[in-house]
């Protein structure tokens, strides 16, 4: 398990349990082990894999850019 994905994981645990039911769905859909209740469309297949590249591209804002947005909107 990486180092990020590992930060990923704390940080859904401090989700309600509504918010870590929807990030567990998008992990098992990722994994290709998702159940039929939970279906991406077509567009939102696309809209992950351009995001995972982007991610494996290391294609992120950066740390501070985060952080100043998320106290813009007042967390």
């Amino acid at each position: 398990m990486t180092k990020l994905f590992e930060r990923g994981i704390k940080a859904i645990e401090a989700l309600p349990a509504a918010r870590q039911d929807v990030a567990g769905a998008l992990l098992l859909e990722l994994a290709g082990r998702a159940s039929p209740e939970y279906a991406l469309t077509p567009e939102q297949v696309e809209d992950v894999r351009l995001a995972v590249a982007e991610a494996d591209r290391g294609d992120v804002a950066p740390d501070a850019d985060v952080m100043e947005a998320w106290r813009q909107f007042g967390r």
